[in-house]
């Protein structure tokens, strides 16, 4: 069916109850452009329900509105409205009047508008979402994916109705299997004749067939066409080639017509414990990362180039995979995947039945799981991104029989909707058996919080989670899916060939800091095809699970929870932040995944206050790729250098400071104490003699510019697109000042809006919506969403500095 977005022309209120609007009390209406995240323009406290969780932003209600115009020529046409998602417990009313429902916050969902529908004035669609206290993250709040209006003759292809696959492929050929769902909505038989037409990566036609198909009123029918496709492209991560197929739908009785078209890739997958994960036919090793699905300081919003933007900087720190934590991808998140190399785990659920938090989506779970399987499988199908589904994560029914049976039965829909993937359930052995160790499951509080538990025993849980009792309550629940996934499980990594020789395991879920320990297991063992770090990206909420505190020297030296204090925003434990910078951490994994020769090196702060830093599980060191510092010289300030070499010499203005012992015996690590003093840093590493990389860092003059760049000049004038402007405090040749920050104002003119302004400070109390914020670490970042087609500027200014200008164009359609 032909869709058209429906992301404008949309007002926001807060929701009122049935009675609120009496003694002339009424409820404000903004206009807004979809996607949309109401949460983020919410003020954020220290006594929010959310707590840290959340971020501290409040939840709330709020109602959508829009009319819609449908000419009376289309009367006789089907009309669907299509959500990609709305957080959460959406409500959709038409001309008031109930239309449906969706509990679930990130799953597509459609909405017959036909029995509701006027054609002589406008319809009104109102949409209702509600978020509080459901998440254990920044859920965001609204209508955060893209809204469609579906539109087709009485006969015509069905929703997400055109599904390829490709059963057979070698180096001779491709067989390529197009199934279309075609319904008859109308009130007699009808034959139609389906039409596919496959064009390879360069745009050619590779194959077309033609299937009639005969459907009784009110009946729907697949047609299944087989291609055969010569000398195919195959999609793989370092050569992500696409083909199309485009089916039209013809019913020479009505005289209509409907088409669809969709990307898919020709590739082979393969799973088994002797050769791990094979994608036509070669082993890979899952360099994986979990993230989010916020934005950043674009809140939850998901914008084409935004979920572009984000999977190409994490294929460029050295990713090759991605896991969904802990809910469907979006779509434009996916088509990003499959254009860039990017493989995919997406995920079903955070719970099941027993609640994480107290108005979570377990309270809808028994009657909607089904439903959301069939809307995450249905979106994903075509993807050749996706290889794996997660049934879970962290479920604490998984230790027990009733559990791992609902295990079952949930990998065995994702089963029966598709076989050409893999299924996996992400579990924490911790958690599956959490209530049979009294010290840490005897609280009966359904808010009780996993990640503290997790913090408080961080190296029991190591040895827990190889314990015979985790590998006897979870033996059932892992039998279920084609893959184990452990969260925070390395320890089983090397056993667990010798007890389940035909087991797969991923980690699915892993800490940074022991990554020198896991990723030499992955490779040893064939039976662990890879691992996804806990996060590879930074998100709302959460906030504060990787900070780190700094305490008295002598005093308790212990991490206090994960509950970082107001005003804690960000959750700190992502090799990348939110604005997309690539943190110490980052390089540290280039490194060990032997993507990265050179050495880094990463500088902690300088403190002159005697305290000692002390950190959680999820928690890097606190430090800096930058020598330029305000501090005395003299002030002793630590350096590590990460390298996989045997040694690393350091120099200070041509002068050696020392030589450390690096590579995997000493956690590719070597760590100086360093007097400051401004000038040349440089790391040398080396092996058996020989110099193998170096890494400079100098510092900044005396003199700070401010500057502002912008990642692309020329847009599309679209509202899938964006552009994203760095801001930085800099000397003359570019160098950043960490410590030198300020405030920054930005403001734009022309067919464009700042949808976001801010920085990667996960202690910010400056709002993402505001046109100002500061700096962290010397930088900050604007985003640009265009309007329409034609110039805009955007105007950077901050006190003491000259103001800085960007002209960008945006194109037409």
């Amino acid at each position: 069916m032909k869709k058209t977005p429906l992301l404008t022309d949309w007002s926001i209120s807060p929701k009122r109850g049935l009675f609120d609007g009496v003694n002339g009390k009424t409820a404000p209406s903004v206009a807004v452009t979809l996607p949309h995240d109401a949460m983020r323009e919410f003020e954020r406290t220290a006594d929010a329900p959310s707590l840290e969780h959340g971020g501290y932003f409040p939840g709330g209600a709020v109602e959508y509105s829009r009319t819609l115009e449908v000419d009376p020529s289309e009367h006789g046409l089907v009309h669907t409205l299509v959500f990609d998602a709305v957080y959460r417990d959406a409500m959709v009313f038409v001309n008031d009047n109930f239309a449906a429902q969706w509990p679930g916050g990130y799953s597509r969902f459609a909405v017959d508008l036909d029995p509701l529908l006027v054609f002589d004035e406008p319809n009104v669609i109102r949409v209702e979402a509600r978020a509080h206290r459901d998440s254990r993250w920044y859920s965001g709040l609204g209508i955060h994916r893209s809204v469609s209006l579906a539109t087709g003759p009485l006969v015509h292809i069905g929703l997400d109705g055109v599904r390829v696959s490709t059963p057979d492929v070698d180096d001779e050929g491709a067989l390529v299997q197009v199934e279309t769902t075609v319904a008859n909505e109308g009130r007699h038989t009808r034959t139609a004749v389906c039409a596919v037409t496959v064009t390879g990566p360069d745009g050619a036609v590779v194959a077309r067939g033609r299937a009639p198909i005969t459907l009784l009123a009110g009946e729907s029918g697949v047609v299944r066409e087989r291609f055969w496709v010569q000398t195919p492209q195959r999609w793989s991560v370092d050569s992500p080639s696409l083909y199309r197929a485009e089916v039209t739908v013809e019913s020479e009785a009505d005289h209509t017509r409907d088409e669809d078209a969709v990307a898919f890739g020709i590739r082979t997958l393969q799973l088994d414990a002797r050769h791990g994960l094979r994608i036509n036919g070669e082993t890979v090793k899952l360099r994986g990362a979990c993230i989010h699905h916020d934005n950043g300081i674009i809140g939850a919003r998901a914008i084409a180039r935004a979920e572009e933007r984000r999977i190409q900087i994490l294929k460029d720190a050295g990713f090759n995979a991605i896991r969904s934590a802990h809910n469907p991808l979006s779509p434009e998140t996916l088509d990003a995947c499959d254009r860039i190399g990017m493989l995919v785990m997406d995920e079903t659920f955070d719970m099941w039945a027993e609640a994480k938090s107290p108005f979570d989506y377990s309270l809808a779970f028994p009657e909607w799981w089904e439903r959301d399987v069939e809307s995450l499988v249905a979106k994903d199908f075509n993807h050749p991104s996706v290889v794996f589904y997660s049934i879970g994560n962290e479920i604490p029914e998984t230790g027990r029989p009733h559990g791992s049976r609902l295990g079952r039965l949930i990998a065995e829909k994702v089963h029966a909707l598709d076989p050409t993937r893999f299924t996996t359930n992400s579990i924490n052995g911790l958690v599956s058996v959490i209530k049979e160790i009294p010290s840490l499951g005897g609280s009966d509080d359904a808010a009780g919080d996993i990640n503290d538990t997790m913090s408080d025993a961080s190296e029991m849980m190591t040895t827990l989670v190889a314990s015979d009792l985790v590998t006897q309550r979870t033996e059932e629940s892992f039998a279920a899916v084609d893959a184990a996934g452990l969260n925070y499980g390395d320890s089983r990594y090397a056993s667990e060939a010798a007890a389940f020789p035909n087991r797969v395991l991923i980690g699915t879920e892993t800490f940074a800091t022991r990554l020198h320990i896991g990723w030499p297991l992955i490779v040893a063992n064939d039976n662990v095809i890879g691992e996804f770090t806990w996060t590879g990206w930074d998100y709302l909420g959460e906030a504060g699970i990787g900070r780190v505190d700094y305490v008295e020297p002598g005093t308790l030296m212990s991490f206090a929870g994960t509950s970082g204090p107001f005003p804690w925003q960000l959750a700190w434990c992502g090799d990348i932040d939110i604005t997309g910078f690539r943190r110490p951490a980052s390089y540290f994994r280039e490194i060990v995944f032997g993507l990265r020769t050179a050495p880094y090196i990463a500088v902690h702060r300088p403190r002159t206050d005697g305290l000692v830093a002390v950190g959680g599980p999820w928690s890097w060191s606190d430090s800096v790729s930058s020598w330029s510092w305000s501090v005395e010289p003299g002030t002793p300030v630590t350096v590590e250098v990460y390298s996989a070499s045997e040694q690393v010499e350091l120099l200070l203005d041509g002068a050696s400071v020392g030589t450390a012992p690096a590579g995997p015996e000493h956690r590719y690590t070597a760590t100086f104490t360093v007097p400051y003093a401004p000038g040349e840093l440089v790391a040398v590493s080396s092996s058996g003699g020989a110099e193998t990389g170096r890494e400079t860092l100098r510092s900044a003059a005396p003199d700070v510019t401010l500057r502002a760049e912008v990642d692309r000049h020329s847009i599309r004038g679209t509202l899938d697109d964006l552009a994203y402007v760095t801001i930085s405090l800099v000397d003359a040749h570019g160098i950043v000042w960490p410590d030198r920050d300020q405030q920054v104002e930005v403001s734009v003119a022309g067919p464009a809006e700042l949808l976001g302004l801010g920085s990667a400070d996960p202690r910010t109390t400056d709002p993402y919506g505001a046109a100002h914020t500061h700096t962290f670490d010397g930088r900050a970042q604007a985003v640009i969403r265009p309007s329409g087609p034609g110039e805009i500027t955007v105007r950077v200014s901050a006190e003491s500095h000259p103001a800085q200008t960007l002209v960008l164009q945006a194109a037409g359609e």
